[in-house]
């Protein structure tokens, strides 16, 4: 005995479904074609290699000029008479013309430009005195340096530019400021380089991130949580590691609270307009009204619910009804925005509209031979909507993890499930930016970087010492120009930009005078650190520094170490200009370490686009230079 087929639906039920393919059809059809053939946004120009070369060679001939005074010392400025040896000018008459530079160094940086390229070993030649190489002109230093710098070089690409290619028409994800969770410097960076990051792995097609040198998380978490990207954390400290993970699980808690009050304001809205709507006919689909929510009963009247007409702004075009085949069911749990945590909120505002006996009024309909009626199976994708969406909005997609980055990193031995990614790093530390920048090129699965680097003292330098370790990989230089030149900095030259308080670096320079003088000692392997902070006087700043040193300072009574501060004393001034000459130099510094970066990356062959983009506000992130790159072929 054969068994009984069941019953087929009603003529009237599965008409409608025909209709709904058919309209739906075409619209996939478009889409489809839409995404194969439309041609990838064009990025903003792009410095070209030869005018990165150019800049690059410009700032070397001013930089070589000036590397006795980069190089030197302040804490052997008075044990090696720096002054006498390096400036010719009175002290009081470099920092008057140091003030006085400022603006005037503005007209000749901005209306030069290109221009003044070919005659600038002219106009600039006069700075040093080219026996004695002693700093004769002051004023016209403070201009060359200026001119020498990143924003007079002409060789930025602007944020906005950048962001507008990459984004084209599209909308930018709204949502929480990381103001809430953070400092307001720390807040500024974050906000700033998530927005880039999102839209570089958005114009590539990427979902995952590689954050070097991580930390505490703070850009690896919001990116995770804002932009829903899934990112990896990479930080060579257990600790921070351990910290991120801690931070990450308070901030979830607050995330989720947030997004709640968010969740109940566009629900507010959301009823506002459905309200505010007039009713349709009956052959289109009624909208929910407050009045139909507080009626269960009033919902067995409806044969459809339309989400679009609830929440126009979701970008929903299909109905939920039985006849929805699995295509459009993944349609609606993806939708059309151009993120998916800005769909997931809309999704659970939606659901959340409808009460649970709401929902369970659809189950009391009628049921046709043992076959799911429609409404249960509304009912069935609602909830497993529903679900996708909180899991889509609450799941982890940040994991910190511990590991040693270097150029010869496997990065599939550190991520298991490694796949089309970008990396990033915020202020990572000397050679790891240049590192970060070395496994962008060599690895094809990493489609774009964007490394903001700091901590320039930190860099390995291959031709600072006389002894080549040839298998060694070197933080600087990287171009191969100043490979050829055998170029160094020196790490006096890359500490210029850390500016300290005069007297302290004034309570330095006096202590290396005893420590010569009353101790033999020239050099030694233990450091003073942070102990001028931590003093109530000169006599006791430099007790306090001789234990450090290992020193016995028993020998020496306060009156002896008062002599040697009255003695110098009236000397700080010179210390005071002899300081603020190495700060002016310190962007230039900064010129050739950024210049060596971008033109290593011209010097690649699968690099299609790179630039360097000013990201952050100076004065709140002195640190504020960005090395973007994408490859070739990435973003197709």
């Amino acid at each position: 005995m054969r068994a009984r087929r069941a019953a087929p639906p009603p003529l009237r039920s599965r008409r409608r479904a025909q209709r709904r393919r058919q309209r739906a059809a075409p619209r996939r059809r478009r889409a489809a074609r839409g995404a194969m053939s439309r041609p990838p946004r064009a990025l903003p120009p792009q410095l070209p290699p030869a005018a990165a070369a150019r800049a690059l060679r410009r700032a070397v001939r001013f930089v070589g000029r000036a590397l006795p005074l980069c190089r030197a010392h302040t804490v052997e400025f008075f044990t090696r008479g720096l002054w006498e040896r390096l400036v010719a000018a009175r002290p009081d008459a470099v920092l008057e013309a140091l003030r006085a530079a400022g603006p005037l160094a503005r007209p000749l940086a901005a209306g030069s430009g290109g221009a003044a390229a070919p005659c600038d070993d002219d106009i600039f030649s006069s700075v040093f005195c080219e026996n004695s190489e002693k700093l004769i002109n002051v004023h016209l230093f403070a201009l060359a340096a200026k001119y020498h710098s990143l924003s007079s070089l002409g060789v930025c690409t602007p944020l906005e530019d950048v962001l507008e290619a990459l984004k084209g028409n599209s909308e930018g994800a709204t949502g929480i400021k990381p103001d809430e969770f953070m400092n307001s410097k720390k807040s500024h960076e974050v906000q700033v380089m998530s927005e880039l990051v999102d839209s570089i792995a958005n114009y590539c097609g990427i979902k995952q991130v590689i954050d070097i040198g991580s930390g505490k998380g703070y850009l690896s978490s919001f990116l995770s949580m804002q932009y829903n990207l899934k990112v990896y954390g990479i930080d060579s400290s257990s600790s921070n590691t351990n910290g991120a993970h801690e931070r990450n699980r308070k901030l979830k808690k607050h995330w989720r609270a947030y997004q709640s009050r968010g969740r109940e304001s566009l629900k507010s809205q959301t009823l506002e307009k459905a309200n505010d709507r007039p009713v349709e006919s009956e052959m289109k689909c009624k909208t929910i009204s407050e009045e139909l929510l507080n009626n269960a009963n009033s919902l067995q009247n409806q044969d459809q619910v339309i989400i679009q007409d609830l929440v126009p702004s979701c970008g929903f075009t299909e109905m939920a009804t039985p006849a929805t085949n699995t295509e459009t069911e993944a349609d609606l749990v993806t939708g059309t925005q151009s993120h998916e945590t800005k769909l997931s909120e809309e999704v659970l505002a939606i659901l959340n509209v409808l009460s649970a006996d709401a929902v369970e009024a659809f189950s009391s309909s009628h049921n046709n031979c043992g076959e799911l009626s429609e409404e249960e199976k509304v009912q069935r994708k609602m909830t497993s909507l529903k679900t996708k969406a909180r899991k889509s909005s609450e799941s982890n997609l940040y994991f910190p993890l511990t590991s040693c980055i270097t150029a010869e990193t496997e990065l599939n031995d550190v991520i298991t499930d490694l796949e089309d990614c970008m990396m990033v790093g915020l202020h990572t530390c000397g050679d790891l930016a240049a590192n970060t920048l070395r496994i962008f090129t060599a690895k094809p699965e990493i489609k774009a970087v964007c490394s903001v680097g700091c901590c320039y003292h930190l860099l390995s330098e291959q031709f600072e010492n006389q002894e080549e370790c040839h298998d060694q990989v070197w933080g600087f230089p990287m171009c191969q120009y100043l490979k050829d030149k055998g170029w160094c900095c020196g790490r006096n030259a890359r500490m210029s930009a850390c500016l300290l308080p005069t007297e302290s670096l004034f309570y330095r320079a006096v202590l290396q005078v005893i420590i010569e003088e009353i101790y033999g000692v020239t050099k030694s392997d233990q450091h003073v650190g942070k102990t001028f902070s931590k003093s109530s006087s000169f006599v006791d700043y430099v007790r306090r520094s001789l234990k450090k040193l290992e020193l016995d300072d028993s020998k020496l009574p306060d009156s002896c170490i008062m002599d040697y501060y009255e003695k110098y004393k009236h000397r700080m001034n010179e210390l005071e200009a002899f300081n603020m000459l190495k700060v002016v130099l310190a962007p230039c510094i900064e010129v050739l370490i950024l210049l060596d970066r971008l033109c290593y990356l011209k010097e690649q062959e699968n690099i299609a686009w790179s630039g360097l983009v000013k990201l952050f506000d100076p004065v709140k992130s002195p640190r504020c230079y960005a090395v973007i790159a994408l490859k070739n072929q990435s973003c197709s």
